[in-house]
């Protein structure tokens, strides 16, 4: 998942350690007493599960939630910020970020149990994560999460899910910090959700949620999350550079059959393909470009709607300047 993405940004122009930067740009606010990183002109590629676009204006990995909300509080608005965490189902066009793109990291990986079968789970943690720690205490009712490719920043402001199920079933409420720095929890219904759609505003960064799970079998559990991967093997690229899903299930539709029937699986652009195993999944088999990509997904919508009437719509986010 895009992790925390929000709107499609579609702009047409365009550190080290301890909060000193490594260039000659004058950083947005002062870094005084931060202990994060904040860094310049910073490529971004290598953060993407597609390996392809540009770099961010700024990139602020904040050692944890205290710091991240007093970096937002003295930015004051002046910038747009987007929170980025595994990067799985994100194209990163390539002219880059404009404003602060934060990363979550280490810091806000934890998950922990609490009473009455609920997981405490920071931003940064894997859905990998989440559900091999359910799986291990007990704790059923989360092994759909084995199946998101994201973290649980991205699939709480995505309502992210998989094989039946998603967040909107199991979240309790999540900790998030504003654009301008205020903390606050928000519960389940707060949020809104719809189908791969919450109502968080856009430069709100989730720092932290809770899911509720119930009294389950380890062994069982074990079970179903090992024929959630086993079933992603096989019908997914998971091994190559993409970015999960493409597009949305429209209703009554499976994106991937409408793509297939229209003809176009296999179908190239540039350095972009439409995977031969999956026609709901876009590839880079190495050269692609961030507009090879996002532009293969629009000749893939045209030819759909011309085929069968029906208008994809990403499910995929798009973010910064083409």
């Amino acid at each position: 998942m895009s992790d925390q993405a929000d709107d499609v940004w579609n702009y047409d122009s365009g550190s080290a350690p301890g909060g000193e930067t490594e260039s000659s740009l004058d950083a947005p606010i002062s870094m005084q007493g931060l202990r994060g990183t904040l860094t310049p002109d910073a490529p971004l590629a290598k953060l993407v599960w597609f390996k392809a676009g540009g770099k961010a204006d700024w990139l602020f990995e904040p050692e944890d939630a205290d710091e991240l909300r007093i970096f937002l509080e003295r930015l004051e608005g002046s910038l747009p910020v987007m929170a980025l965490g595994l990067g799985s189902n994100l194209i990163i066009r390539d002219g880059g970020v404009p404003g602060v793109v934060v990363k979550l990291g280490k810091p806000f990986a934890r998950v922990e149990l609490q009473d009455d079968h609920v997981l405490a789970c920071g931003a940064g943690a894997h859905g990998i994560l989440v559900a091999s720690t359910a799986r291990d205490a007990g704790v059923a009712g989360l092994e759909f999460l084995r199946g998101i490719p994201g973290t649980v920043g991205g699939f709480v402001r995505m309502n992210g899910g998989a094989y039946g199920r998603e967040v909107a079933d199991v979240l309790i409420d999540c900790d998030v910090v504003m654009p301008d720095g205020r903390s606050h929890t928000l519960r389940a219904a707060d949020l809104q959700y719809s189908y791969r759609h919450s109502a968080l505003p856009a430069g709100t960064v989730v720092v932290g949620a809770r899911f509720q799970g119930e009294p389950g079998d380890p062994e069982t559990i074990g079970a179903e999350m090992d024929r959630i991967a086993q079933a992603r093997e096989q019908s997914q690229p998971i091994r190559s550079k993409t970015g999960g899903s493409t597009f949305k299930n429209p209703p009554g539709h499976k994106a991937w059959e409408l793509v297939d029937a229209a003809g176009c699986r296999g179908l190239t652009m540039g350095g972009a393909q439409v995977s031969e195993k999956h026609t709901n999944f876009l590839i880079n088999t190495g050269t692609a470009t961030s507009a090879d990509i996002e532009g293969l997904g629009e000749e893939v919508k045209r030819r759909v709607y011309e085929h069968s009437g029906v208008e994809l719509e990403w499910e995929i986010q798009r973010v910064g300047r083409p």
